[in-house]
C-alpha cells in the first residue's frame, strides 16, 4: 500500500513538472526547468562517467559583496560510483602552490574567468568561463582522476538551495565554538575604540550530533575557522564542508 501511495505522489510531482515547463516555455522560468528536466530524465549512458564512476569538482566562493569573492576557498572533488551509489569526497587544501601557474589553487579559478571571462546573460544561466575550465583541468593533475562536471557556488547560492530544501540534517562530529566569526557588514567597524574589535564577530555553538540546519546556519557551520582547539584547524573545516555536503 506504501509502495503505491509513493508511487502516486512521484507520478503526480512528475506530471505537473512538465505541465509547468510546456507552459512557461521560453521563459527564464523554463530554461532553467528545462535544465532541471534534463538532468532528471538524463539516460544513465548519456552521463560521463569514467570507470562506471562519474566525477565533479565543486567550487565554494565569496560571490559579490565579499571580499576576493572569486577565491574558491573550497575545493571538493566528488566521485559518485555508479554501480553502488556510493560517493566518495576529497577536500583539496586552498593552499596548494600550482607551480606551473605561480598561484594557489583557490585562485585557479579567478585567473581562468581572467582570461576568459563567463558570458551573462539575460535570461537563464551565464556561459561558462575559461576559471571552471582551467580549475577542472588543475584538479585532474592532483586526483589523476577526470572532472566530468563542475559546480561553482557562491555564500547566497548555497544558502538559497538549503532553504528551498526547507534546511538539512548534518550529523556534526565534535562540538565546537567560534567566538570570532565575521559579522557581514562590520568588517571596518571601529567598536567604539575596542582595541580587540569585538563588534566584528559573534559566536557560534554547534553542539555534537544530528541537528536541522537553514541555509544561514550551514553556513556559518562551513565556514568556521577560529574554533578553540582542533576543530579550529583547516582539516576541521574541511570536515565540516564534507558533513554538509
Amino acid at each position: 500500500m506504501r509502495g503505491l501511495i509513493l508511487f502516486g505522489i512521484i507520478a503526480f510531482l512528475l506530471t505537473t513538472f512538465l505541465f509547468v515547463l510546456q507552459f512557461f516555455g521560453k521563459t527564464p522560468l523554463g530554461v532553467y526547468m528545462g535544465l532541471a528536466k534534463d538532468f532528471i530524465f538524463t539516460p544513465k549512458g548519456k552521463v560521463e562517467s569514467y570507470m562506471d564512476r562519474t566525477n565533479i569538482l565543486i567550487l565554494g566562493k565569496g560571490g559579490e559583496g565579499h571580499e576576493a569573492p572569486d577565491l574558491t576557498d573550497t575545493i571538493m572533488f566528488v566521485s559518485v560510483n555508479h554501480s553502488n551509489s556510493d560517493i566518495s569526497i576529497i577536500s583539496l587544501p586552498r593552499d596548494i602552490w600550482i607551480t606551473e601557474l605561480r598561484t594557489k589553487l583557490n585562485s585557479v579559478y579567478y585567473w581562468g574567468n581572467k582570461k576568459q571571462p563567463p558570458v551573462r546573460r539575460t535570461s537563464g544561466p551565464e556561459e561558462a568561463g575559461g576559471g571552471i575550465i582551467m580549475a577542472k583541468s588543475t584538479v585532474e593533475e592532483f586526483v589523476g582522476q577526470p572532472v566530468h562536471y563542475g559546480l561553482v557556488l557562491d555564500f547566497s547560492g548555497f544558502k538559497k538551495i538549503i532553504d528551498i530544501l526547507e534546511g538539512i540534517e548534518v550529523d556534526v562530529e565534535n562540538s565546537f565554538t567560534d567566538e570570532r566569526y565575521p559579522i557581514a557588514g562590520r568588517e571596518n567597524d571601529l567598536c567604539e575604540g575596542d582595541p580587540e574589535y569585538r563588534c566584528r564577530y559573534e559566536t557560534l555553538r554547534f553542539a555534537q550530533g544530528k541537528q536541522m540546519m537553514d541555509g544561514d546556519t550551514a553556513l556559518k557551520f562551513v565556514r568556521s575557522r577560529n574554533a578553540q582547539g582542533d576543530e579550529g584547524t583547516d582539516i576541521a573545516r574541511a570536515r565540516h564542508q564534507q558533513e554538509n555536503y
